[in-house]
């Protein structure tokens, strides 16, 4: 089996300690010389994290799987960057991709009831058959959640390494990579490390078809945002009108409407105008 420490380009995960933690878990289940109890206490503590990652993601079915794909799409890379901007890289770095791919698919593959066994452990199934609380979710909108489980079962099912590498390479391509990639608009928020931009999780899924009775100025909207997404000349906007006239329904409207063509959004208050730079 493929080792975690041949990766190339996949690595400096953000949730790091629970990937090498568990992965370590898979890598020593056929080492008789292991410490059993102390892996299976790190087993114990990477279920920990895995369910409070679903509870706080809202994901659902196979925790782990989820969480690799999850991975797969937070990881800013130079094949991940590459395919958002131009979608299916070729050359090395393809190659390189596809090694990489190659230790993920076993990863995939691989039965954690086998963790049973080895460890001593029990309740897999509360990990691989786990059902979402209602409610559960606040990181992302149940669009995103559901196309990064979408995705794992893509992922789970590929039957080679090329099929594995063409599902995560389609997603960079239709919905990018990382924070700015998966998310449709962003706030600035003050941290102790300065000015972030944070996303917004919660967008009212309104199109712009459902806006009546202003078509005119709506179609000034709309012919400059496509002009925008499209790289060709387009002009700033500015929505006035009295409360309650669609101004700030319209903004989500455009937001939802293109954001699978790479459209993204942040809301910046006037208090915030030293935050641009």
């Amino acid at each position: 089996m493929c080792s975690t420490k041949e990766l190339i380009l996949y690595k400096n995960f953000e949730n790091g300690r629970l990937f090498y933690g568990f992965t370590g878990l898979i890598e020593h289940c056929k080492d008789s010389s292991c410490d059993k109890a102390k892996m299976a206490e790190e087993y114990y503590i990477c279920c920990h994290e895995l369910v409070e990652i679903a509870v706080s993601h809202g994901f659902t079915g196979n925790l782990w799987h989820d969480f690799l794909a999850f991975l797969l799409v937070n990881n800013e890379n130079a094949y991940s960057r590459t395919c958002e901007i131009k979608g299916d890289a070729e050359g090395t770095i393809s190659r390189i991709a596809r090694h990489d791919f190659a230790v993920f698919k076993n990863l995939f593959e691989f039965d954690l009831h086998k963790l049973e066994t080895a460890f001593g452990v029990s309740e897999v199934d509360l990990i691989t058959e786990y059902s979402s609380p209602k409610g559960a979710g606040k990181v992302f909108n149940q669009r995103i959640r559901n196309r990064i489980c979408d995705l794992a079962a893509h992922l789970e099912a590929a039957d080679d390494i090329e099929n594995f590498q063409k599902a995560v390479t389609e997603f960079y391509r239709d919905f990018g990579v990382g924070k700015l990639g998966l998310h449709k608009a962003f706030r600035v928020e003050h941290t102790a490390k300065g000015a972030e931009i944070v996303p917004i999780t919660n967008i009212a899924h309104v199109k712009l078809d459902d806006l009546i009775g202003y078509e005119i100025a709506k179609k000034k909207l709309i012919d400059n945002t496509e002009a925008f997404v499209n790289g060709r000349e387009a002009n700033n906007c500015l929505l006035f009108g009295d409360a309650g006239t669609g101004k700030s329904t319209s903004i989500k409207a455009v937001v939802n409407q293109y954001y699978e063509k790479g459209l993204r959004m942040i809301e910046i208050y006037k208090h915030q105008f030293q935050d641009l730079n």
